[in-house]
């Protein structure tokens, strides 16, 4: 059986900071603002007895309402109250214990107008890019002689590899030529973390999901300031950005673990457990608590302690974590980690408190479920659920599945089958009444966890133009895996590093440079001419984001469906055939009537008559529609 990771310390010995000389180390959150909609703030105050101290503040419009102490004394919890008249500056937080005085300066900011908390909606297209592998701009911070994981190997696909967040603002303009209007990075907080062993080989945490402490962007992606830098040139260049957070779990060197505030900080077990990552427990209405308790408080590995956030402690903790760095960096939007695995009262909480704060932003969980009910449950749904999520957005793993599904059929006899081929897609689509507005889930084709999208199809060039059409004109908010526009592929096979490279060109030195229209093949540019070109139509044409959907029944494996407003009517038809076809268009009169003509969005092509459409096999086409 695995063994319990947590330091025996810290778990089991009585606390002896009591008798030591109490010391302030940290003040968590690191500042905080005047303004805010919600004037109450937690601090979290750590040091060798901390918690002994007696505190104090003297400062106009700042009130000490409470200090509280918990199992460990090395920790105070301070609820402040401010004022919206206090004004911005040095805090000095007083703790007294006997004759000993420890003073503690605590920042208190103004509010600035940067922009910040714009949102991502079906007007933008997201770009999803592993930080670690897409482009290194600063080798001066690959490696610190000081953190735990001292190491860069790229010759190793387990080790880190340097990309950081001045290699990424080096390619915005790259990016926002490409179509893309918002870039998802996976998370940029520290990772302290040192090697983990993993099924017999050694692995650094570049992916970014073991956080040590929330309050730093890792240093060797550029740190605090080089993550506000980033920020800033992303707007500057009209790009909004998306932050991924983890409530879930932190890394187990993380602060809090290496000296747990409580024992009920962490989701504790006699042994360890690890969850089940079974998602049904949740939701089953005949389901064991027991199953479901393991699905949502096991581990989700040995090496990520899993935080108990029905701990109000804890909650509060994640909460203004979330508020600072919207307010800190002014992030825009947020993908959250793991979301089905979180305490989903907290997620409520959680949302709501930002949502209060910034209305605009938008919030899109990763609950990797495979049926439309399950999905619904954590989002606002239309369903009668026993819970009510208020999650924005989501993921869309769901029509991931289905659209793949539909793909890999194109060109074969299962496409005309009475379930097969483009039903899959249109069946998935028929179910969007659970959803309060379908509108703002998040669709994609792959992600860093799952095999690349051209490797699922088959290295089918029409089919990869027909999911990429797909993506970029049905509902949602489309999302990008890095290097999908220039035919990146692989499997799993035999580790999720193989669908992490390195983005060829993004570190000097490369043999090959794919930012760059020399340095693709003939195929890549056209590859990554399709998707700019498509991007960049729906970017500029309201009716394939703010339109309505209608779709038709596909028949004898055609697929037609409508993207329709006051302004103009697109029409999307695909042939999922190995034979071209003649679709005659008469069947779709209530939304082509008074249309006789359209463009090509594609090719530019006029068709004089949309009576009848020409689809050559295995092609899907977007046609303006025109009086």
């Amino acid at each position: 059986m695995k063994k319990h990771y947590l330091p025996l310390l810290a778990l089991l010995l009585p606390f002896l900071a009591s008798a030591q000389t109490a010391a302030i180390d940290r003040v968590n959150p690191t500042n905080w603002w005047v303004g805010l909609k919600n004037p109450n703030v937690q601090l979290i105050v750590h040091g060798p007895g901390a918690g002994t101290l007696t505190y104090t503040i003297n400062y106009p419009g700042v009130k000490l309402v409470k200090a509280s102490t918990v199992e460990n004394p090395n920790y105070a919890f301070l609820d402040l109250t401010i004022a919206a008249t206090a004004k911005p500056g040095r805090v000095q937080l007083v703790g007294k214990k006997g004759s000993q005085t420890v003073t503690q300066s605590w920042e208190l900011r103004a509010r600035d107008n940067s922009p910040k908390a714009q949102g991502v909606t079906a007007a933008d297209f997201i770009y999803c890019a592993m930080i670690d592998r897409f482009a290194n701009g600063d080798p001066a911070n690959d490696k610190f002689a000081d953190m735990r994981d001292p190491n860069l190997d790229r010759a190793n696909p387990f080790m880190r590899h340097g990309g950081d967040l001045a290699g990424v603002a080096a390619h915005l303009l790259y990016l926002k030529d490409l179509g893309v209007t918002a870039v998802w990075l996976t998370p940029v907080t520290e990772n302290d973390q040192p090697l983990t062993n993993e099924g017999g080989t050694m692995r650094a945490s570049y992916h970014g999901f073991g956080f040590t402490d929330q309050y730093q962007i890792d240093r060797r992606f550029g740190g605090n300031a080089g993550y506000k830098s980033y920020v800033q040139q992303a707007h500057a260049a009209g790009l909004k950005v998306v932050q991924d957070a983890v409530y879930n779990h932190v890394g187990n060197t993380h602060w809090t673990v290496q000296d747990l505030p409580m024992k009920n900080w962490l989701h504790q077990w006699p042994s360890y457990t690890n969850t089940s990552y079974k998602y049904q427990p949740v939701t089953d209405p005949h389901a064991a608590q027991s199953d479901r308790r393991v699905t949502l408080d096991g581990w989700f590995v040995p090496f990520l302690p899993d935080l108990n956030q029905q701990n109000p402690y804890v909650a509060n903790y994640l909460i203004e974590n979330a508020i600072w760095n919207v307010e800190n960096f002014g992030i825009d939007a947020y993908r959250i980690d793991t979301y089905l695995y979180n305490d989903q009262p907290f997620m409520n909480r959680c949302n709501a408190a930002l949502l209060a704060e910034y209305p605009h932003l938008h919030i899109f969980g990763e609950s990797a479920v495979t049926n439309v009910v399950d999905q619904a449950y954590y989002t606002r749904s239309k369903i009668d659920f026993p819970f009510k999520s208020n999650q924005p957005g989501g993921l869309d793993f769901v029509l991931e599945g289905a659209m793949l599904g539909a793909l890999k059929e194109v060109g074969t006899p299962a496409t005309t089958g009475f379930d097969g081929g483009p039903h899959r897609f249109y069946q998935t689509l028929a179910q969007d009444v659970v959803y309060q507005d379908p509108t703002k889930l998040v669709t994609f084709l792959d992600n860093f966890d799952h095999d690349r999208y051209l490797s699922v199809i088959g290295d089918d060039f029409d089919r990869y133009k027909m999911g990429l059409t797909w993506l970029l004109t049905t509902r949602g908010i489309p999302s990008m895996y890095y290097g999908t526009e220039i035919l990146m592929k692989n499997f799993k096979d035999p580790t999720d590093a193989e669908v992490r490279k390195d983005f060829p060109g993004g570190w000097a030195g490369d043999k090959e440079n794919k930012f760059t229209a020399a340095g693709r093949s003939a195929k890549e540019n056209e590859a990554f001419d399709y998707v700019r070109k498509l991007a960049t139509y729906r970017r500029e044409h309201k009716v394939l984001h703010e339109g309505k959907l209608m779709q038709y029944l596909p028949e004898n494996g055609l697929y037609v469906y409508f993207r329709y407003d006051a302004v103009g009517t697109v029409l999307v038809a695909s042939n999922t055939t190995d034979k071209a076809a003649t679709l005659p268009t008469a069947r779709f009169k209530e939304r082509i009537n008074g249309f006789s003509k359209a463009r090509n969005v594609m090719t530019g092509e006029s068709l004089s008559d949309v009576a009848k459409l020409q689809l050559p096999a295995k092609t899907a086409v977007v046609l303006e529609l025109l009086r």
